[in-house]
């Protein structure tokens, strides 16, 4: 395995995280999926030889720690974290939403990557040399939101803010720490939220909006991820061309 990067993966058994688990291991990264369904990553491993499946709730802390504890015995390191589990919650405005709902949206998107970031940074600080990247997986809901999905973009306006404290807070141990905000990629959720056939505009219209080869956005995730570690991109934003996103609000 020689000199070869370690990189884990949370939500890896489908959309997004699975495409970058596939661009990840095709560019020779040893990657840990995590995510709650071992069927579903097994099948994203396609048993790859430097793939390792780790069933993974991110918003259990022992869970977490478990999943980098297995990934630092098994590699010896954490050099990339793509934090990318998310539920996109209900579709709801602050004035309807149930409390519930809330919480569990807030429990996945913001509890669930700060418990796997905090983890990631604790293998990071330790290991030898010391040091490593992680990469939220924001939305350009993290700045614009659209309609009724108040849970959805407190919760990746949260993530913006981790990602700043992270990289501040991990700038004594050489820690970096990105976001990617991807809009419109061809992923299960897209279909969920209609965005295919008709997604809820500002306006209250329906409209079928463009939509881009997840792979591609894969792609900008590797990007980020094999830069060297004197270089980091803060924030890239990723979307369909065409999509109503400029002005959407």
């Amino acid at each position: 395995m020689g000199d070869a990067r370690i990189a884990v993966v949370t939500g890896a058994g489908s959309g997004i995280g699975r495409a970058v688990t596939r661009a990840l291991l095709d560019d020779g990264f040893l990657v840990a999926l995590a995510g709650r369904r071992e069927d579903a990553l097994r099948e994203a491993a396609s048993e790859h030889p430097h793939a390792l499946v780790v069933p993974t709730d991110v918003t259990v802390p022992a869970e977490v720690d478990a999943l980098f504890d297995r990934v630092v015995e098994t590699w010896g390191r954490v050099d990339v974290l793509f934090n990318n589990a998310g539920a996109f919650g209900p579709a709801a405005s602050a004035a309807d939403i149930d409390v519930a709902d809330w919480e569990r949206t807030m429990a996945v998107n913001v509890t669930g990557a700060m418990l796997c970031a905090g983890a990631a940074m604790r293998a990071m600080i330790a290991q030898r040399p010391s040091g490593g990247r992680i990469i939220n997986n924001g939305s350009i809901s993290a700045q614009v939101p659209r309609p009724s999905s108040v849970a959805y973009a407190v919760s990746k306006h949260a993530v913006t803010g981790l990602t700043r404290a992270i990289d501040l807070d991990g700038r004594p141990y050489g820690i970096t720490c990105g976001q990617i905000d991807i809009g419109n990629a061809r992923t299960e959720i897209m279909t969920d939220i209609g965005v295919g056939s008709g997604a809820l505009q500002a306006d209250g219209t329906r409209r079928v909006e463009p939509t881009f080869d997840v792979a591609d956005a894969a792609q900008a995730v590797l990007l980020m991820a094999r830069l060297p570690a004197e270089a980091n991109i803060a924030n890239l934003t990723v979307t369909a061309s065409g999509m109503p996103y400029g002005g959407r609000g």
